[in-house]
């Protein structure tokens, strides 16, 4: 009697890479949980053909799936399968020769070479809402020959990943509110909208810009840490009315919007526009209009008898360390002290200890 085989089967494209076959199907989602599997977490890292789970990620990737069941995204999952395996082309036309079915044995192991987080978050989305069961996910499949071969495929399909600039990220996301809000202030602020960079988060010498979208957006956050609660509209409004004052009351910035002066120039030798002077900017107008709500643009004339150039002794300690910008939380919430100082705003208990030990 013939021994009765168990078979995955999964519609698949074939194709070589490196001269080895691989193939590339789309799986349904309730499968990943279920054929995809990680490595044991407590085997020593040189065993293994991955990395650990981070479990802070998954939380994160599994509300995105649940808050946008529309809309959601993923690249593909990569694996490996240790196993002999079958290709079966759809017809014997050159057309068809790579397009068919992947015949996998289901005592087969599959590896997650690149994407268990996104394996871990459907797992938990499927808990919460099971009607994305029959939903699919791009999965790409190479064939395991042992463990170094998928230690190097590992380090291969990570080798060159970079992350998108952070500016770039909050220009293309139409999605997070406090992205929306930065790119609404940018629109209609005239400095902003002509001297921020959109698509890095560090400014070269070059530069025809003071500041990068990053910056703003981070300033911003911390502007309306009193407002997170209300509608995007009226977070639009107060932010830019804040920061239209601020813009009035620097004139080195106005400066560079008529071309007076090169935006080298003024970061070569100032620190306003730089992403610590912006947060702490920020934090202070919090502070600010939660004091004076009616009144709070007046107090802002303080900003031009402050000395904002570099060699100014007041910011090392700060914000400088021997004559380097830093922008660690302590920074800002060191400038964010020294401008309400200035502004003769109320100093936290924190803040205040920070001054005392800036003395």
């Amino acid at each position: 009697m013939s021994k009765v085989t168990y078979e995955y089967v999964f519609p698949a494209i074939r194709g070589i890479q490196a001269g080895r076959e691989y193939y590339a199907s789309m799986c349904p989602v309730y499968l990943i949980p279920r054929i995809f599997s990680f490595d044991d977490e407590n085997v020593p890292p040189e065993m293994r053909a991955q990395r650990s789970l981070n479990e802070h990620r998954v939380p994160e990737i599994t509300k995105y799936i649940l808050d946008n069941p529309k809309d959601y995204i993923f690249s593909s999952i990569t694996a490996s399968i240790s196993s002999e395996v079958m290709f079966e082309p759809a017809g014997k036309e050159d057309q068809s020769q790579n397009i068919g079915r992947l015949r996998v044995p289901m005592e087969a192991k599959f590896i997650i070479n690149d994407g268990q987080h996104r394996r871990a978050a459907f797992e938990q989305a499927l808990k919460e809402n099971p009607e994305i069961r029959d939903e699919s996910i791009a999965v790409v499949f190479f064939l395991d020959i042992g463990l170094k071969r998928s230690q190097q495929m590992f380090t291969d399909l990570n080798r060159y990943a970079s992350r998108p600039d952070s500016s770039l990220n909050i220009l293309y996301d139409h999605r997070d509110k406090k992205s929306i809000l930065a790119k609404e202030i940018m629109r209609q602020i005239p400095t902003f909208k002509a001297l921020t960079d959109t698509e890095r988060s560090s400014l070269t010498q070059r530069s025809s810009k003071l500041f990068t979208l990053s910056s703003l957006y981070s300033a911003t956050n911390a502007l309306l840490s009193n407002h997170r609660e209300e509608e995007l509209d009226h977070q639009i409004k107060v932010a830019v009315q804040y920061w239209q004052a601020v813009c009035q009351n620097m004139p080195d910035w106005e400066q560079v919007l008529t071309r007076k002066v090169s935006a080298g120039e003024i970061r070569r030798d100032y620190i306003h526009s730089y992403a610590v002077a912006l947060a702490g900017l920020g934090k202070m107008g919090a502070s600010l209009i939660s004091i004076y709500t009616d009144d709070w643009a007046s107090y802002l004339q303080g900003l031009q008898k402050i000395d904002w150039l570099k060699t100014n002794p007041h910011w090392e300690g700060r914000i400088m360390n021997g004559g380097r910008i830093g922008k660690s939380r302590t920074n800002v919430d060191s400038m964010a002290a020294y401008l309400k100082k200035t502004l003769d705003l109320p100093l936290t208990g924190e803040e205040e200890r920070l001054e005392r030990f800036r003395k």
